[in-house]
C-alpha cells in the first residue's frame, strides 16, 4: 500500500496548499544556499539544460553523496536553478523512517515538501517494495527523480559509501533508459551538522559557510553488455536467495540481477568518487 499518495496529487484541495508551501520552501532554499551561505556549482549549465529541456519522455535520474538532512531541497538553491518552477520540481527517495515516520510528516512531505514530490521508501525493505513501483511510474512519465544512493547521512570527510542497489534497479527496470547525472557536493555538513550540541543537530541552518557543488557529464551504460556480462558471470556465483521475482522484468535470475545492479553501482561510484576528489582539490 501507497502511503498518502493521495496527498501528492497536484489536483489535492485544488493544489493551494502545495502552490503555497512550494514558493515558501523554494524561498527557503535560495536563502539558505545564496544568501546566508555562499555556493558555487561547476558545470550548472548541464543540469539546468537536462531539467529544463531534455528529449521529450525521456526521463533524468540524479545522484548525488548525502551530507546532511538538508542536502534537498537546499541543493537546487544556486543562483540560476529554477527552484522555484514546481513544474520542473525533482521527485525524490525519502526515508521512511524520517520523513514518513507519522502521519503529519506524512502528510507534510508528500503534499508540500519541494512540491511534495517525495517518496517514502523502507529501509531493508529491498529494491522490489511497492513505493520503488511509484518511482518507475514518475520514470515512465518522463519525469525527473533524485536519490541518495549511499542510502544515509555521512558527514565524514572520506571516500564514497558503497551504493545501495535502488538507484542502479531503476536504471535497468525503467521501460525508457534514464539520462544519468552524478552530483557530489561538499559544505552543507557544515550548515546542518549531526552533532552540533550534546549529540543533536542546530534548530536552524547555520550560516556564512561555502557550499561547493559539482555536477558531472551524463554516464553512458551500455545495458545489453552489462546485462550479458551479468548473466555469464552469476554462473559461477551462489547467492542466497531473498525473495526476489524468479524473473525479473529484464529476463534475468537473482544471481544475475545481483551481479548486474553492482555492476552498474560500481560504475556510479568511481565517477562519483573522481567528482568528489576534484571537489576536494579545487
Amino acid at each position: 500500500m501507497r502511503k498518502m499518495e493521495w496527498a501528492g496529487r497536484p489536483n489535492h484541495i485544488g493544489g493551494i496548499p502545495r502552490r503555497i508551501v512550494f514558493m515558501a520552501v523554494g524561498a527557503f532554499a535560495k536563502a539558505v544556499a545564496s544568501l546566508f551561505n555562499s555556493t558555487s556549482v561547476q558545470n550548472a549549465d548541464t543540469l539546468i539544460r537536462l531539467v529544463r529541456s531534455r528529449p521529450p519522455g525521456i526521463p533524468l535520474i540524479t545522484v548525488s553523496n548525502h551530507m546532511s538532512t538538508l542536502d534537498d531541497p537546499v541543493m537546487w538553491g544556486f543562483k540560476g536553478f529554477p527552484s522555484m518552477d514546481a513544474k520542473l520540481a525533482r521527485w525524490v527517495l525519502a526515508a521512511e523512517d524520517i520523513c514518513f515516520k507519522n502521519a503529519l510528516l506524512s502528510y507534510f512531505f508528500r503534499l508540500v515538501n519541494y512540491t511534495g514530490k517525495c517518496i517514502p521508501i523502507t529501509r531493508g525493505a529491498g529494491i522490489y517494495q511497492e513505493h520503488m513501483n511509484e518511482a518507475l511510474e514518475r520514470l515512465s512519465d518522463g519525469a525527473w527523480l533524485h536519490t541518495f544512493p549511499e542510502g544515509k547521512v555521512s558527514q565524514e570527510d572520506s571516500p564514497i559509501r558503497r551504493l545501495k542497489w535502488g538507484t542502479a534497479s531503476l536504471i535497468v527496470r525503467a521501460p525508457v533508459t534514464p539520462i544519468v547525472l552524478p552530483i557530489v557536493h561538499h559544505g552543507l555538513e557544515e550548515v546542518m551538522p549531526e552533532n552540533f550540541f550534546v549529540g543533536r543537530r542546530p534548530p536552524f541552518p547555520l550560516w556564512n559557510k561555502k557550499i561547493k557543488i559539482v555536477v558531472g557529464e551524463p554516464i553512458e551504460f551500455d545495458l545489453p553488455k552489462l546485462r550479458q556480462e551479468a548473466v555469464s558471470t552469476s554462473r559461477n556465483l551462489s547467492f542466497p536467495r531473498v525473495g526476489w521475482p524468479s524473473t525479473s522484468p529484464c529476463g534475468l535470475d537473482e544471481a544475475a540481477q545481483r551481479c548486474l545492479f553492482t555492476a552498474i553501482s560500481e560504475q556510479i561510484w568511481a565517477v562519483m568518487e573522481r567528482l568528489r576528489d576534484s571537489l576536494k582539490h579545487s
